[in-house]
């Protein structure tokens, strides 16, 4: 089975110069725990009500602020034609549960784990991938 497959298509996106508060909005809304990032139909970043929580009110941050002040570094990207197995090696090794969807430098998606434990449960992969993606969590 292919991302394509299980994927959430047209996924709801901020810009750059969002701020927290709109981004908070658009998570509960939705009812997700992540947003894409996106400059001119390029995903620039990722921004999770845990980024939102540690990175900006923890550190005394205003629901003002640009969501480009509190994006983390380096994105992942899964492809629509990637296997999910793939997939979810990429979130295991990367210790991530959700992963946007690029194709042709655009953002067509965005695939999570809970997506592959629901819509691929052939692939009994997934718990050993949450297993993985918890790994820095349970050395604490």
């Amino acid at each position: 089975m292919n991302v394509r497959d299980v994927m959430t298509s047209n996924p709801r996106t901020c810009q750059p110069h969002s701020t927290l508060k709109e981004a908070a909005i658009l998570m509960r809304d939705e009812d997700t725990g992540a947003i894409p990032v996106v400059s001119d139909g390029k995903v620039v970043g990722m921004v999770t009500d845990r980024d939102i929580v540690v990175r900006a009110v923890a550190e005394g941050g205003s629901s003002d602020q640009h969501l480009r002040d509190v994006l983390s570094g380096d994105i992942v990207f899964a492809t629509p034609d990637m296997p999910t197995s793939e997939a979810a090696d990429l979130m295991a090794g990367h210790q991530i549960r959700r992963l946007p969807v690029v194709e042709n430098g655009k953002l067509v998606g965005i695939v999570s784990l809970g997506d592959l434990a629901v819509k691929d449960p052939r692939d009994k992969r997934t718990g050993d991938t949450l297993e993985d993606i918890s790994a820095g969590v349970k050395q604490h």
